[in-house]
């Protein structure tokens, strides 16, 4: 890969990874799913957030499948963040993966939940892939070659975002993470002015890329790896996933690793950040 030599990816490379790139993700997927059968033990990080063996037998398999495909470039995970910046900062391409987007759904056994890799290159997401494990769906895209959403056991098909054309606006919000300000936005949009369609992990922010919502706003914490692999997917589908000034999302520009308040949306000439609180 020409990034070895510190130079970008080509869209012939990038084309060239991006279907191994799903089938690890649909690995990691399937792998998750034999913990997600059975009983499983719940431990808690630092942060307080949950973690099950499922999370680490994905985070395993993805590091396992990167070291193979591409060796010279690094991985940042969710479950081995553990990385300075100061290392961090020198990376002109990596992988940022989350191996299992959602586990508090995971936990709640209601299907909502993801697994996210994304390679970043000068800080934007390049290629992206975001696999639900439940129903074997792959989101995918790269940069230059479009979005697209594959089913099981179906060919692929190319998604786009829709345009606001005005009246009822149709909001992707969190099932388990609803904040103040989220009910502060929908406010500005009007009684009776939206439908809130409530899901968990980066699904949001894959509606907005399939045309089935026009706006997600998430007006509380992420980090950088529940974003990244969503993005590309939204980009190359006409949309945007952008700080709530409406600047794309970067990535590794910085110690910490938490996003800033986002909103991802399908229209670019509506002023959504007009409804941030």
């Amino acid at each position: 890969m020409s990034a070895t030599a510190g130079g970008n990816m080509t869209a012939n490379e990038l084309s060239a990874l991006i279907q191994p790139v799903v089938d690890l993700a649909a690995d990691a997927g399937r792998r998750i799913m034999e913990v997600y059968r059975r009983e499983f033990s719940i431990s808690h990080k630092e942060d307080l957030s949950p973690l099950t063996e499922a999370d680490m037998a994905a985070h395993d398999a993805i590091f396992a499948g990167l070291a193979i495909l591409t060796p010279e470039l690094p991985v940042l995970s969710e479950e081995d963040a553990a990385i300075a910046f100061a290392e961090r900062e020198k990376w002109r391409t990596y992988w940022l993966v989350d191996p299992l987007d959602g586990t508090r759904e995971f936990i709640k056994h209601n299907g909502e939940f993801t697994v996210n890799i994304a390679l970043i290159q000068d800080h934007r997401p390049v290629l992206g892939v975001v696999h639900v494990p439940v129903s074997g769906v792959s989101y995918y895209a790269y940069a230059g070659g479009g979005a697209w959403k594959r089913e099981s056991g179906k060919a692929a098909q190319r998604i786009h975002t829709r345009p606001y054309r005005g009246g009822r606006i149709m909001v992707a919000g969190s099932q388990s993470h609803r904040s103040p300000e989220f009910d502060a936005f929908l406010a500005r949009l009007g009684d009776g002015n939206y439908e809130v369609i409530s899901i968990g992990s980066s699904l949001k922010s894959c509606l907005v890329a399939e045309g089935k919502v026009d706006i997600y706003p998430r007006l509380g914490p992420t980090s950088e790896w529940d974003t990244a692999a969503a993005q590309c997917v939204v980009e190359e589908a006409g949309g945007q996933l952008t700080d709530i000034t409406l600047r794309p999302l970067r990535y590794n520009t910085k110690d910490s690793l938490l996003n800033p308040h986002f909103l991802v949306f399908g229209d670019a000439g509506h002023d959504w950040s007009k409804y941030v609180p």
